[in-house]
C-alpha cells in the first residue's frame, strides 16, 4: 500500500444476507474525493455503510491509514473517520451547538464534558461552515441547507482523516448543492482528508471527483477518472439507457 494511505478496501464483499458486489477494490488518498454513482439500489449506500462499520462486511479488508479496520479499536477509529448521513442524528431536543459537540466525543472521554480545546475546535468548525449564528437554534428547526452544514461542522471538528458522505446534496436546491460541496472539497484539500461519497449529480460528480466508482449490474463496472468513466457510452451502459434519447437532459458538456 502506498506511504500516502488514506481508505482502501481489498476484495471487500458487501450485503445484507447474500453478497450485494464482490471484491470491491477501491482507494481514496489524502486529499482526493472519489465518488460513487450509479442506479438506485446499485449498492453505493450498502458501500457506504459497510464502509464505515454500520454493516458487517461479508469478506475481505478494509484499511485506515495502512492498517486492516478490525484491527483498529473502536475509539481509534472514530479519530480517523467522520460520517456525514442525516438519518444517524436524533435532534429532537438538541440545538445545532450541541450536534456539532458530538464531533468532539471521542476526545472528550467517559464523561463527554469537552474541554476548552473541544470547545475552541467547535466554534472553528461551526464559523468555518457558517452556521455559528443558529448555534442555540433547535437542529430540527433550521432549513435542509442549514442541517447539511451543521452535519459537516460535526465531521470537521472530530479532525478525521477520512470523511464519508452518503448522498450530501439530497433535497437541496442548487445554491445550497454547490455550497456544501464547494466546503468539503475546500476541506480535503486544505486538510489532507480521504473524501469518499455518492452523488447522483453526474456532472457535478464529473467536476468534483479525483476519481469516480461506478457500481451497476451487481459489480463495480468501472473505476478511473473522470474522463474515463463519463462518456456517453458508458454511461448509457450504467444506466441503461441504449434505447432511450438523452434530449430532454440538454447539453451535458460532462459528457465526452
Amino acid at each position: 500500500m502506498p506511504d500516502r494511505y488514506g481508505i482502501e478496501t481489498k476484495k471487500l464483499n458487501i450485503g445484507y444476507k447474500s453478497d450485494l458486489i464482490k471484491d470491491i477494490d477501491l482507494a481514496a488518498r489524502p486529499g482526493e474525493i472519489v465518488t460513487l454513482i450509479g442506479p438506485n439500489g446499485c449498492g453505493k449506500t450498502t458501500l457506504l455503510k459497510t464502509i464505515t462499520g454500520e454493516l458487517k462486511k461479508r469478506g475481505g479488508v478494509i484499511f485506515l491509514d495502512g492498517k486492516d479496520k478490525d484491527a483498529h479499536k473502536p475509539s481509534e477509529i472514530a479519530r480517523k473517520m467522520s460520517i456525514v448521513m442525516t438519518y444517524r442524528v436524533k435532534p429532537q431536543l438538541m440545538t445545532c451547538r450541541e450536534v456539532v459537540e458530538m464531533g468532539r466525543y471521542p476526545y472528550t472521554g467517559r464523561l463527554g464534558i469537552p474541554s476548552d480545546k473541544d470547545l475552541e475546535k467547535v466554534r472553528q468548525a461551526m464559523e468555518w461552515t457558517d452556521v455559528s449564528e443558529i448555534g442555540d437554534v433547535f437542529f430540527s428547526d433550521i432549513s435542509d441547507g442549514q442541517r447539511q452544514r451543521v452535519l459537516l461542522a460535526r465531521a470537521i471538528c472530530q479532525e478525521p482523516k477520512i470523511l464519508v458522505l452518503d448522498e450530501p446534496t439530497s433535497f437541496l436546491d442548487i445554491r445550497h448543492k454547490i455550497d456544501i460541496l464547494e466546503r468539503v472539497r475546500s476541506f480535503a484539500r486544505e486538510e489532507k482528508v480521504a473524501v469518499v461519497m455518492s452523488l447522483h449529480e453526474l456532472g457535478i460528480a464529473r467536476n468534483i471527483s479525483d476519481r469516480v466508482v461506478a457500481l451497476g449490474q451487481g459489480r463495480v463496472m468501472k473505476i478511473g477518472t473522470p474522463g474515463e468513466v463519463f462518456t456517453e457510452e458508458f454511461i448509457r451502459e450504467l444506466y441503461n439507457l441504449e434505447d432511450m434519447s438523452l434530449e430532454l437532459l440538454g447539453e451535458m458538456p460532462w459528457l465526452k
